[in-house]
């Protein structure tokens, strides 16, 4: 459910690193060229693209859009042309940071990717910070959302479509138990979430429903104002409707007095090549209104072009 327009024919890597050469030469950037060829290339080919331009020019093409961009649109085009695992390592670094701090932006790399692109952001991580993931949330996070973040920034679960009803139906039973105590941080309840496939979480959830009659997470709403509350649910969005939980994400940074451009960034760059189709299926569905029209209505200029190009719009 990807969105993202990849030419039938694509010039070779040599030919796109002359082209995004010409676009630095003269006197002003060619923004259009970089949009043309950047935002429409996969994660392989802009690799390739990065490793063709450091062997041409013996100089890095991140170095070089970061001097030639900038505010909005330089970061769209950095992020995006970044490795996705050193992508998502650099934004969980940034949302461990005191200024940029942001509990959610952890949970939504740790809840939202594959077991296998997980551990490839660890590893990023630890390469470029000389530090684990897990230390950095372990010192950024603190109380609760600490006892839930580690563990779920450390998960490996099982990616398969297997499920085990009968654990479904214990399990809904235990988190039921659990709501009613108002035990929102006890170890079982952490422990279905950290550990279980998104499979055998969703089947949990439908169990719940059926015995209890009520989603999970209406359930969590016992106290709106709680904001440990908020940020369960959000993850057990995340781990078991995505969509859902980055709808919600887009329309609070579109519909606001004043545009979230991180949030926007962020959900557009992060989620063209994986399932921004089906977010936008959702956005228009909740909202009456096509996500790339909102975008459109909501940013200008080369920032504007790169998004809709990212949305598949090739003639942004």
């Amino acid at each position: 459910m990807a969105t993202l327009k990849v030419p039938s024919t694509v010039p070779s890597p040599s030919e796109d690193c002359e082209q995004l050469r010409k676009a630095f030469a003269g006197w002003g950037t060619n923004e259009a060229l970089i949009i043309e060829i950047l935002a429409h290339r996969n994660g392989a080919q802009r690799k390739k693209i990065q490793e063709t331009y450091f062997e041409k020019y013996g100089e890095h093409l991140l170095k070089d859009l970061d001097s030639e961009l900038s505010s909005d649109f330089q970061r769209v085009v950095l992020l995006w042309t970044l490795d996705p695992a050193q992508r998502d390592a650099y934004l969980a670094n940034e949302a461990t940071k005191k200024l940029t701090a942001s509990n959610w932006v952890l949970m939504e790399i740790a809840c939202t990717r594959s077991s296998h692109h997980l551990l490839a952001v660890r590893n990023a991580y630890h390469a470029k910070y000389k530090k684990s993931i897990e230390e950095d949330v372990a010192h950024h996070a603190s109380g609760d959302f600490r006892k839930l973040l580690v563990p779920l920034v450390s998960a490996f679960r099982y990616e398969g479509d297997e499920v085990n009803m009968t654990l479904a139906k214990s399990e809904a039973k235990i988190v039921h138990q659990k709501i009613c105590d108002k035990a929102y941080t006890d170890d079982e309840l952490i422990r279905i979430l950290t550990t279980r496939s998104k499979a055998q979480l969703n089947a949990t959830c439908n169990q719940y429903n059926n015995q209890f009659g009520n989603a999970i997470t209406k359930d969590l709403k016992a106290d709106p104002e709680d904001e440990y509350l908020k940020f369960l649910r959000s993850t057990i969005k995340c781990l078991t409707v995505p969509e859902k939980y980055y709808e919600k994400v887009l329309r609070l940074a579109i519909n606001k007095l004043g545009t979230d451009e991180l949030a926007l960034t962020r959900v557009v760059v992060t989620r063209a090549e994986v399932d921004l189709q089906r977010i936008a299926e959702e956005y228009q569905r909740r909202n009456s209104v096509p996500l790339d029209r909102a975008i459109a209505g909501d940013t200008s200029g080369d920032y504007k072009k790169m998004l809709l190009a990212l949305m598949g719009h090739g003639d942004a």
